[in-house]
């Protein structure tokens, strides 16, 4: 299945979070960056953003077929990308309770999304990314835990 290694990856980032306080989730490092909660908000609301995306793209006739992108350097810490404005987490203090939730919540808006799909529609329409450009829409799904594989790095960077 195409989403079992978001799942993977998913998992881990809940292990990496077992056994820290609310009030150290929502700590902002004292070297700078996101808190761990930052983090985990900035993967709910880029989650939420990719499916509104491919849902709207869904729905566009006009959507523009596009080849396949090395999304899998995505991972790369050294690359860096300036998040969105829209994805950008708050200093709003959250539990990691709440923060699993809204995580849960994206990920089942993307899942629903994904089994209203088929592949060849998948294929066939795409959307922007800001450094590779147009991906298609088959490539977003996988995109998702690759984005938050590269901030599970961050995490654990964060918790050291």
């Amino acid at each position: 299945m195409i989403l079992a290694e978001n799942n993977k990856i998913r998992k881990e980032l809940f292990r990496t979070i077992e056994g820290i306080t609310d009030e150290e989730f929502n700590k902002i490092p004292e070297t700078g960056g996101w808190s761990p909660k930052q983090i985990f908000e900035h993967l709910a609301r880029m989650e939420v953003v990719i499916a509104t995306n491919i849902l709207k793209e869904l729905k566009n006739p006009n959507s523009p077929k596009a080849f396949k992108k090395p999304v899998f350097i995505s991972t790369n810490r050294i690359i860096k990308v300036d998040a969105p404005g829209y994805t950008l987490p708050t200093d709003e203090f959250k539990t990691k309770m709440d923060m699993k939730k809204e995580l849960y919540d994206s990920r089942i808006f993307l899942l629903d999304i994904f089994e209203s799909g088929t592949d060849e529609i998948f294929r066939n329409k795409s959307f922007k990314h800001p450094i590779f450009g147009n991906i298609p829409l088959v490539q977003w799904f996988p995109f998702v835990g690759l984005h938050e594989k590269r901030h599970l790095k961050q995490l654990k960077k964060t918790l050291k």
